[in-house]
């Protein structure tokens, strides 16, 4: 090969999920067939509602034509309406971008904002496809590491000494890819006051937000603020919550500036989301509100099945847990540290994600995503987890 890549590209590690997938075929079997906990997938079909209009909306000729490059007009007439209903506040149609997922959303999001060799302010434990795309763009990671004490929830604080000029944004997941941690509402609210103060963009990723467990709040007010877009820029995946991963739904809210830029991007791209999809999700949203909580109760009772296997294997200990995910904090030391749940997978047919996949210094931790498998099979999860250290 005579030409060369992009060293940016080139210096990105390989994608994790299919590293971890190959330590499968390293499984005896001799503990049961393979518990596998890699991936954030939805772990149960779509609404029958949502799944017929979708196919409704497939057979129409119009549904095969290029829409509009920000996503179609009703469904964002839809999302505005919801996001107005659950937030307390004022949501147009101007401030929404359709996005061919979530990861898009935010890949738009950092181009609109920053430029090689801007930065971006990355909480740790941080979602590896977040770190990934702002290395292949250029723009420098600054790490801010979690306090496990405090559940991994980041300190606005210890945020601020790390702004500079340099500095474009702020990001924040709740809840939590790979913690499970939930931002509580004022934790927010201090992060958007920063942002705002400090000239900075807050990129607030709640693609997790219909799972909250039971008792935490889904809605925040920032949105009943009226200078809510000076700072704020949301994102959020209709492809986890309503369990259409394969159609690659996501969306951004923010300032009509930014929509606009982001639609020079999108444009440019041509990788718009499926309309099909749109067409049946706007007509669906309303419909699917009781379907959508009993996917909340039932995420939160794997959560407890996760929880309890985890205070019958001594030596392991939950650091936190929500939505779809537990970190936990494993008893292998020294070398084995860093290859532990490498080793899970082995021996134990436990398939779950490294630490150090999300960030520096967090080799004692395993990412168990725990929303796509039954309760029951949780369950036994102890088992397993104990004889690694027999």
């Amino acid at each position: 090969m005579t030409y060369r890549l992009n060293p940016l590209v080139a210096a990105v590690d390989a994608p994790p999920i299919p590293i971890a997938q190959g330590w499968k075929a390293r499984c005896d079997g001799r503990l049961g067939p393979m518990i596998d906990l890699s991936q954030a997938v939805p772990g149960h079909a779509p609404p029958d509602i949502l799944l017929q209009r979708l196919g409704e909306a497939a057979a129409r000729p119009e549904a095969s034509r290029y829409g509009p490059i920000v996503g179609d007009l009703a469904l964002r007439e839809a999302l505005a309406t919801e996001t107005s209903s659950l937030y307390g506040g004022k949501v147009g149609v101007a401030n929404i971008a359709i996005t061919a997922g979530c990861n898009q959303a935010f890949y738009i999001a950092i181009q609109a904002l920053a430029r090689n060799g801007d930065a971006v302010i990355l909480p740790s434990p941080w979602y590896f496809n977040h770190q990934m795309t702002l290395a292949m763009l250029g723009v420098e990671v600054i790490p801010l590491p979690c306090d496990p004490e405090a559940g991994f929830l980041p300190d606005p604080d210890a945020t601020e000494k790390l702004i500079d000029s340099r500095v474009k944004a702020i990001v924040l997941v709740s809840p939590n890819n790979p913690s499970g941690a939930v931002a509580p509402p004022d934790l927010i609210a201090r992060f958007h006051e920063l942002a705002k103060r400090r000239g900075v963009a807050l990129l607030l990723d709640e693609t997790y937000r219909d799972f909250l467990p039971a008792g935490q709040s889904r809605a925040h007010d920032l949105f009943a603020d009226p200078d809510w877009d000076e700072a704020l820029i949301q994102l959020y995946s209709f492809s986890k919550a309503y369990a259409i991963p394969g159609h690659r739904l996501g969306s951004m809210i923010a300032a009509p500036r930014l929509i606009s830029e982001a639609e020079k991007i999108l444009d440019n791209l041509q990788i718009c989301p499926a309309r099909p999809a749109q067409s049946a999700l706007a007509r669906s949203i309303d419909d699917t509100r009781d379907w959508r909580e009993g996917v909340r109760r039932e995420l939160a009772a794997r959560a407890d099945a996760c929880r309890d296997a985890l205070v019958q294997a001594p030596g392991w200990r939950l650091a936190s847990i929500g939505a779809y995910f537990a970190f936990v904090a494993h008893p292998l030391t020294g070398p084995d540290a860093s290859r532990a749940a490498e080793r899970l997978a082995a021996e134990c047919g436990v398939l779950g994600l490294p630490g150090s996949y999300f960030g520096p210094n967090l080799d004692g931790y395993i990412r168990l995503a725990f929303a796509n498998v039954a309760g029951e099979v949780l369950g036994g999860l102890d088992d397993r987890l104990n004889a690694l250290t027999r």
